[in-house]
């Protein structure tokens, strides 16, 4: 069972409604929304949306509780190395895999989601930044941030963290987890000493543009140091075209697709069997061709992503218009940013609600040495608090949702792009056809889960 949660997924009887019913329903709602759309929605809302500062709002952004949360950010990443390196090194004792790789990063997708962009006050890396830069700020020479990096560096640290929870297998590890977090800590600071904090914070840092983007789809956002509201989805019109920004996207997508696969028969007995052959047969043991294969697994799963993305858009780019590729491809990309919420939602959602629980005791013993030090070591995990069905309809709600939102996305966009309205509309059955490949393969992914 730890193995099954550590992958976001539990098992579950049969459903009373057929897969495929759930398929066809899904593919029948997208179609009708963007009927609705093409009729109902004729000029841009989303991207001259308002906002309004909440009462309280400057408050809430103001220097001091910034610096409050800088110091709880900077207090768990040492608790993470503390216990990495001097804690039990088994995976169900050891504070840092569960806090890793289930409160750190599906729990903040849900607080982004909820509260807006938590993770950049807490950023423990962004808060040691601003700190030093504050002291220091004459002793060195900041740099302007690359255009041509743009969200690249972002979009290879998300790639590389997640090799090390599908192929690595470091929630095994917590020393590696550890040393992971001081080199991924000493690359930041030095990135953020060349470029700036603010800089590297929103563009090259990995754990900060991922939550950002997510942060995105929230109603709740601070401008000016003010905390406000803004409609649903409004946020993500505004993310900023820069290079590598698909790639982000491909990776948030295609390492949950991957975590999907390998779950499934086709990954264990089919295609994960014949790679780890392939390499074998060059002559790799066999623990290097299990982490081959599944490297192999994870990068083709993101380019399998990536290429759908941009088969859909020269299918828009036939349209007319007179744009190209490349703007299509950044002009439309943030629409896929609830797909990669609702994929990780739907994936993940079973382990923040049963692990999850886990992360009170493992406060009270990050060790795992048997101490109580808050009074919260003896609690347990609460079976059953969603019915093993419940949980595979929130599940496809969320896909559903999340896919609808996309398409809600893209039809405001390709109205701000589009003089004439009826190319705007057409532009989008490439749109609705990205859409509904992604619902697909969503369920498809699931059914192989939970298999």
């Amino acid at each position: 069972m730890t193995t099954v949660l550590a992958h976001g997924t539990v098992q579950r009887v049969d459903i009373p409604i057929p897969e495929v019913a759930f398929a066809w329903a899904a593919a029948a709602v997208l179609v009708i929304s963007f009927v609705a759309l093409a009729s109902l929605w004729p000029a841009p809302k989303l991207e001259r949306a308002t906002w309004r500062p909440l009462p309280g709002g400057a408050l809430l952004a103001s220097r001091p509780v910034q610096v409050v949360c800088g110091a709880i950010g900077i207090a768990l990443l040492a608790l993470v190395v503390w216990a990495g390196w001097a804690g039990m090194q088994s995976r169900p004792v050891n504070f840092a895999p569960t806090f890793v790789y289930v409160t750190f990063w599906v729990g903040l997708v849900f607080a982004s989601l909820l509260f807006g962009d938590v993770f950049r006050a807490l950023n423990p890396w962004r808060a040691v930044g601003r700190a030093v830069g504050a002291v220091a700020r004459e002793r060195w020479t900041v740099r302007p941030y690359p255009e041509r990096l743009g969200r690249w560096p972002a979009a290879l640290g998300l790639l590389v963290f997640t090799w090390t929870e599908l192929v690595g297998r470091y929630a095994d590890f917590p020393e590696r987890i550890a040393t992971c977090a001081v080199l991924y800590s000493a690359v930041t600071w030095l990135a953020m000493a060349r470029y700036g904090t603010e800089a590297w914070a929103s563009r090259g840092e990995a754990f900060g543009v991922y939550f950002n983007l997510f942060s995105r789809l929230s109603v709740f956002e601070t401008r000016d140091g003010v905390v406000g509201r803004r409609p649903l989805l409004a946020g993500l019109p505004r993310v900023e075209p820069l290079a590598g920004t698909v790639a982000v996207v491909a990776v948030m997508i295609g390492t949950v697709t991957f975590d999907g696969l390998s779950q499934g028969a086709t990954w264990k007995e089919d295609l994960g069997i014949w790679l780890f052959d392939a390499f074998s047969a060059l002559g790799f043991s066999d623990t290097l061709s299990t982490d081959l294969a599944g490297t192999a697994g994870l990068l083709g799963a993101v380019a399998v992503v990536a290429g759908f993305y941009r088969l859909g858009i020269s299918g828009a780019q036939s349209v007319g218009g007179g744009f190209s590729a490349e703007r299509l491809r950044l002009g439309f990309v943030h629409s896929l940013v609830p797909i990669a919420l609702v994929y990780a939602v739907a994936h993940y959602f079973s382990a923040l609600l049963y692990e999850g629980q886990t992360i009170a005791g493992l406060f009270s013993d990050p060790l795992g040495r048997g101490w109580d030090l808050l009074g919260t070591a003896g609690g347990g995990v609460t079976p059953n608090l969603i019915s093993q069905n419940g949980i595979w309809y929130i599940q496809i709600g969320a896909v559903v949702l999340g896919h609808v939102g996309g398409l809600v996305l893209a039809h405001d966009r390709a109205l701000v792009l589009y003089r004439d309205a009826g190319e705007a509309v057409r532009s989008q059955y490439w749109m609705l056809a990205i859409m509904v490949g992604f619902t697909s393969l969503a369920l498809w992914l699931l059914s192989q889960a939970n298999a």
